[in-house]
């Protein structure tokens, strides 16, 4: 059995699909660019080969490579501020042609890209899906203008023959979220009673344990060089909002912020941690992402690949008790920290 190749496993999506192929029973191998970092994600992937390395070395992202048979390509900087915007282009674009590079050298049999819905188009007011076109100046900040140049990177070594499939997760949410992630967060400043208002925007909320699902799915049976939106449901953040209200027993913020306050916030927050180096409370990538309601359709993953959600309720769920269960509302954890 060759083993099977994760990158970004002590993240979020990447442990959910690395716990998820030890469940089957499958040779796992990991590429971790810094164990210890990853201690606890890695604790709970017990049986799995680590393969120390970096995206951004391309020797060690060949070994890592070497002798696999599938690469499930998950790992990505994610944040919405960055001091340095080439060190995420480094890990994000470059990092991704090291992988595909590598992976096509060793004769790898099938890969699957973790891009992002934000290089899905939106039309304004509308649902945005596989077919929506969208381009570089729609893609706002470091993050989604690297996802989506690392797309077109996974897209150009498919037209080469190359066998790699991309999908496109919208929010995830759910247990496991080490960071916590940006979407994560939102949860976590929520149980904190951190969240006295609210921005009139929405994601399509997913559980994480069903996007690893969906990359199984596009992994054998989707089609080389498409793209497969893996999402749930299309929600405000109002609603986001009442339904952890509902099954924390929690206050749900009542009060909307308008958006020329909130994107005053965002730019007084970003200039101050542009002298502090510390991450901002109102990343102003982040407000301007949440201008547009971030709202899609899966029906292409659903009539391909067979791929089906949960109702976002029991993802929230599962988040908010993992959270809760795990020191995350104390202020010294709930501060961002980086496992990955």
């Amino acid at each position: 059995m060759k083993p099977v190749l994760v990158t970004g496993a002590t993240g979020f999506l990447g442990w959910h699909i690395a716990r998820r192929l030890l469940d089957r029973g499958e040779k796992v191998r990991l590429l971790v660019r810094d164990p210890s970092g990853g201690a606890t994600a890695l604790g709970e992937l017990k049986g799995a080969e680590i393969a120390r390395g970096d995206l951004r070395d391309a020797d060690s992202v060949t070994r890592a490579v070497n002798g696999c048979g599938v690469v499930y390509h998950a790992a990505a900087d994610y944040r919405l501020w960055v001091r340095r915007p080439e060190e995420m282009y480094r890990s994000n674009v470059d990092g991704t042609r090291n992988v595909f590079d590598a992976a096509r050298k060793s004769g790898v049999e099938r890969c699957v890209y973790t891009s992002t819905v934000g290089c899905i188009g939106i039309p304004e007011g509308g649902i945005g899906d596989e077919s929506v076109p969208v381009g570089l100046d729609a893609m706002a900040g470091p993050y989604k203008r690297s996802k989506y140049q690392a797309e077109q990177v996974a897209l150009e070594f498919a037209r080469e023959g190359f066998p790699v499939v991309i999908v496109n997760p919208t929010a995830p949410i759910g247990d496991h979220d080490f960071r916590p992630t940006p979407t994560g967060k939102i949860v976590v400043d929520f149980l904190r009673g951190a969240m006295p208002a609210f921005l009139d925007t929405g994601l399509n909320v997913v559980y994480a344990g069903d996007v690893a699902e969906g990359h199984f799915a596009a992994c054998e049976r989707g089609r080389v060089g498409e793209r497969y939106v893996l999402g749930g449901e299309n929600l405000t953040l109002q609603q986001i909002f009442e339904k952890l209200a509902a099954v924390t027993g929690k206050k749900a913020p009542r009060m909307r912020i308008p958006y020329a306050v909130a994107y005053a916030a965002g730019v007084a927050s970003t200039s101050w941690a542009s002298v502090t180096g510390k991450e901002p409370r109102a990343p102003l990538d982040g407000v301007r992402m949440a201008r547009k309601k971030m709202w899609v359709r899966h029906d292409k993953a659903a009539r391909e690949l067979g791929y089906t959600a949960r109702p976002a309720t029991e993802a929230l769920r599962q988040a908010a008790e993992w959270f809760q269960a795990n020191g995350y509302c104390e202020d010294k954890a709930a501060s961002g920290r980086r496992t990955a």
